[in-house]
C-alpha cells in the first residue's frame, strides 16, 4: 500500500486553541491553510517547518476565531481566500 500523497499537521491558534489545518501535497509541497484564525507567526512557522508553499486559504465559515488572519496571510503569501459564505466576506475584507 502506497503512503498518499496528501498530508495535514494541525496548528492551536486562538487563546481558545481552535485548530487551523495546514494541508499540502508531499509530491508538490504546496498546500493550504484552513480556518486562520490566529498566531501568524505560528502559523508561518508551521509551513516553513514542513517547507510548504501556501497556494490558498480556505475558510469554512465566518467565525472570526475561524478567520482572523485570513487577510493578513494572504496578503502575506500573496494568495487568494476561498469561503466563507458570501455574507461573511466583510470579515476578510480591509
Amino acid at each position: 500500500m502506497s503512503i498518499p500523497p496528501l498530508r495535514a499537521a494541525i496548528v492551536p491558534v486562538t487563546p481558545l486553541q481552535q485548530n487551523c489545518t495546514l494541508l499540502w501535497c508531499t509530491v508538490t509541497m504546496r498546500g493550504a491553510f484552513v480556518d486562520p484564525g490566529g498566531d501568524l507567526p505560528k502559523l508561518r512557522a508551521a509551513a516553513a517547518q514542513h517547507g510548504v508553499t501556501i497556494e490558498k486559504i480556505i475558510l469554512t465559515h465566518g467565525h472570526i476565531d475561524h478567520c482572523g488572519e485570513a487577510k493578513p496571510l494572504a496578503d502575506d503569501y500573496g494568495v487568494q481566500i476561498e469561503g466563507p459564505h458570501e455574507e461573511d466576506r466583510f470579515l476578510t475584507s480591509t
